[in-house]
C-alpha cells in the first residue's frame, strides 16, 4: 500500500455574506432566493443579507430584537411576515408580485 504525501489544505465556510456588497446585489440574492418558492431558503438568504449589513445594526434600526433575527433567519427559520417586512423595509428591498410563467 502507497502512503499519501499529500498535504492538507485549509479551507474555510463559503459565506455569501462577504460578497454582497451593494442594495442591487442584496435585491438579486433575495429574489433568487423568493423564486426557490423555499421558506427555508429566503428566510436563510434574509438573513445573509442583514449579516452583510451587520446584524445587530440591522435589528436596531427595523425595531427587530436581534434574537428575531437570529431565530428566525436562519435556514429552517420562520419569522414573522412582520419580521420579514420590517426588515426589508430597512434595507431597501421590496416585495413584488408576479404571475408564475408556464
Amino acid at each position: 500500500m502507497a502512503i499519501s504525501n499529500r498535504v492538507k489544505e485549509a479551507t474555510v465556510p463559503f459565506d455569501p455574506a462577504v460578497y454582497i456588497r451593494t442594495d442591487e446585489e442584496a435585491a438579486l440574492y433575495f429574489d433568487d432566493a423568493l423564486q426557490s418558492g423555499d421558506p427555508s431558503v429566503i428566510a436563510a438568504a434574509l438573513g445573509t443579507i442583514v449579516r452583510a449589513r451587520g446584524a445587530s445594526e440591522v435589528a436596531k434600526a427595523s425595531e427587530v430584537s436581534r434574537s428575531a433575527i437570529y431565530k428566525g433567519l436562519t435556514e429552517g427559520g420562520n419569522p414573522t411576515l412582520e419580521t420579514m417586512m420590517r426588515v426589508l423595509d430597512h434595507l431597501g428591498v421590496e416585495l413584488k408580485a408576479r404571475v408564475r410563467a408556464g
